[in-house]
């Protein structure tokens, strides 16, 4: 019996998981690595820690599943997205990396706007300029530590870190790329024509690969260190969103994954790259070869429920928190919820936005506000379906629901009726480092392609059907919801200042 590994390298810790042939989870370990704030705004992380949690939880999935290095066939990799690590010519690391919720970078997201013209940046990236793709990282080292600048001679993903240490190679996979904002998306490589006109050497970015290709094998250091054996093939993998939906099944034109976790993701795949003219949704190439996806992201999810419980009912059980909620009628009597705890991406790529509770009167009760809290959230979700549709998707016939914030099922049916879909839940729960062990067993050869791994791996476990009544009583609550941020933006910034 062969078995396959996923690594997720994630911004919280490290996690390893082990599959066999038929893609039943043998085994997980996950080790914690620290995060850094020096300043406000700033989101760092030490590259050593990343290969520090590999090196443990390797280790500990291989001892607790009571498996040896050769029964590990393959590796697949994945992890946060868009973090910067600045390695120099002898492949030492240069500074701490620069990871995806750092917001230090408005400056240089105008400045590459500027370089290479805003609607053309959409045209060949997918992507309007963000705080939180790794460009504008880069371009912030040049502007203001041009002594680390000088030494670099390679960048890459957090994962791909890992990758470099687990195999001493250089490379990256196509949809990890492309949340770089150097990626031409429909041509699935690197833009020539973007890293010309930020002036960044071509050959600081490592060969790109599709998510099931082999791109190197396992040093015998590496093998030394983590007990796995040299030459067992590692392939490109995926960024942690496009590995998740792979994990959760979401690989064809027409399925839809809706993560509820931290953040909120409205993830669709593809047949063809879809680009949303104003760069208010993520076009990434997927992990799956020849095939796309569109993404909004936004910020606080279930991340708004934890600070909600923390903040308002400390150390109490979300379940008991959430079940009066559910004795509330739609819209919350009028209380709505916004969710811009950290700012937002999708629908308003703003940092600076700010949450809120509008509408509060002396009848709400703690009900209110819980249930309110869960509303807002699914219609932030929402807004992402909205700019989907408006940018040309359709046949969407199916949406797959996952994450923490998905056991709930009141959550679940609030946004089968905001969403007004179905939603189905599967029986993998394990996320990207799923996803990523399905991809190293296509790389290996047990799976012919991705679709013929999911088909065979990831099964419906139940579905919650939206309530025709409950779809018409959320259609005004929701377009009070949307002219929330415009009546709050200026507040919003000015707070910001203060």
């Amino acid at each position: 019996m062969n078995y396959f590994l996923g690594i997720d390298s994630s911004t919280t810790g490290v996690k390893a998981l082990l599959i066999d042939e038929q893609g039943s989870v043998v085994g997980t370990a996950t080790t914690e690595i620290p995060l850094s704030t020096p300043k406000p705004l700033w989101s760092e992380q030490e590259p050593a820690d990343w290969w520090r949690g590999t090196v443990s939880s390797v280790r500990r999935v291989l001892h607790e599943s009571r498996l040896r290095g050769h029964q590990v066939a393959a590796i697949g990799l994945t992890g946060q997205m868009h973090g910067s690590t600045f390695l120099d010519a002898q492949g030492e690391v240069l500074r701490p990396a620069l990871l995806w919720n750092d917001q230090r970078t408005g400056p240089e997201c105008d400045e590459i706007r500027a370089r290479v013209g805003h609607q053309r940046l959409i045209d060949l990236t997918g992507n309007d300029a963000l705080t939180g793709f790794t460009a504008p990282k880069i371009l912030w080292v040049r502007n203001h530590e041009p002594e680390v600048f000088a030494k670099i001679r390679q960048v890459l993903l957090p994962k791909d870190y890992v990758r470099y240490k687990l195999t001493g190679a250089y490379a990256t996979d196509k949809a990890g790329a492309a949340g770089t904002l150097l990626l031409d998306v429909k041509q699935r490589d690197w833009s020539a024509e973007v890293l010309a006109a930020l002036d960044l050497p071509a050959d600081w970015f490592p060969k790109t690969h599709e998510g099931p290709e082999i791109t190197g094998q396992i040093s015998a250091q590496a093998a030394a260190e983590t007990g796995l054996v040299a030459g067992t093939p590692v392939v490109g993998g995926g960024g942690d969103q496009a590995a998740q939906a792979v994990g959760v099944g979401a690989v064809r034109p027409g399925v839809v994954a809706l993560t509820l976790g931290t953040s909120g993701v409205v993830f669709a795949s593809a047949a063809a790259p879809f680009i949303e003219p104003e760069g208010r949704l993520h076009a990434f190439c997927h992990a799956v070869p020849q095939r796309w996806h569109m993404m909004g992201v936004m910020l606080s999810a279930a991340g708004s429920l934890r600070w909600y419980r923390d903040t308002m009912a400390p150390g109490q059980d979300f379940d008991a928190l959430l079940a009066p909620a559910a004795d509330i009628p739609p819209g919350s009597e009028g209380l709505l919820f916004l969710p811009y705890l950290t700012g937002e991406r999708t629908p308003h790529p703003d940092p600076l936005a700010r949450g809120a509770f509008a509408g509060l009167t002396i009848r709400h009760s703690q009900a209110h506000l819980s249930r309110s809290v869960l509303e807002g959230v699914a219609f932030g979700l929402r807004d992402g379906f909205e700019l989907m549709k408006g940018a040309g998707l359709t046949g969407i016939s199916q949406v797959r629901v996952s994450g923490g914030g998905a056991k709930s099922p009141l959550w679940r049916q609030i946004l089968a009726d905001v969403l007004a879909v179905e939603l189905v839940t599967v029986n993998t729960t394990e996320g990207a480092a799923y996803g990523a062990a399905l991809l190293a067993g296509v790389g290996a050869g047990v799976w012919p392609n991705v679709d013929t791994a999911t088909d065979a791996c990831v099964k419906l476990t139940g579905a919650t059907s939206p309530r025709p009544a409950t779809i018409e009583q959320y259609e005004p609550i929701y377009a009070q919801y949307r002219a929330l941020y415009p009546a709050l933006r200026d507040i919003s910034h000015a707070l910001s200042g203060l």
